[in-house]
């Protein structure tokens, strides 16, 4: 039995996309992002900023390093109202640099081969579609399938309700950790044991 409970939202449907045809959405991407981040976006914030946050999404879908990356776009009706994005992680994968973890050998935890752990970079739904399950959702379409043991993704501490949604969904911290992107903040790193497909 799946561990993903998504309650069904009337008229929705998920695409899924490759780095590749990720790079084609570019403008719908921004376009989702700056309708979901209002409030970060008005903070002034330099790592907030869309042009920060487009430069993110341009390195992690770059031909030359994008390897599985997969987009989730949700749409109502035909109206992109949310999406989602991650990548499994790789030997030569720089996602756990400056990883302090809490317990454990930091050594074989941060051990990758592709196949191990899949990094859930972002979630994100436009404020006019909140508030309808909407994120759930797609967090839950874009790890169904996913071969991976497990998955991590950054959370602020200050974030309250995506912090209570992680924990409802399953994700436990382990760590924290300040990305190498310029003017990033630190960030608890949460886990998540991935469902074994018994099909």
């Amino acid at each position: 039995m799946s561990s993903y409970q998504s309650a069904q939202i009337e008229g929705i449907d998920f695409q899924h996309y490759t780095a590749a045809q990720a790079r084609q959405l570019r403008e719908e991407v921004e376009r989702i992002f700056r309708d979901s981040y209002v409030d970060a976006i008005e903070s002034g914030e330099e790592f907030e900023s869309p042009e920060a946050f487009m430069h993110r999404f341009d390195a992690y879908t770059d031909p030359a390093r994008a390897g599985a990356f997969e987009l989730v776009i949700a749409r109502i009706d035909g109206e992109p109202c949310g999406q989602a994005w991650g990548w499994p992680l790789t030997a030569k994968t720089g996602w756990w640099s400056g990883l302090q973890l809490d317990e454990g050998d930091q050594t074989e935890f941060t051990a990758e081969n592709g196949s191990r752990t899949f990094a859930l970079s972002e979630i994100m739904v436009r404020k006019p579609f909140t508030g309808r399950g909407i994120a759930r959702a797609l967090h839950d379409e874009l790890l169904a399938a996913r071969p991976e043991q497990r998955a991590t993704l950054l959370v602020r501490p200050d974030n309250q309700g995506a912090y209570d949604n992680y924990r409802r969904w399953g994700w436990y911290r382990v760590s924290v950790l300040r990305p190498s992107w310029p003017d990033a903040p630190q960030f608890d790193v949460l886990m998540r044991e991935l469902p074994v497909d018994e099909g």
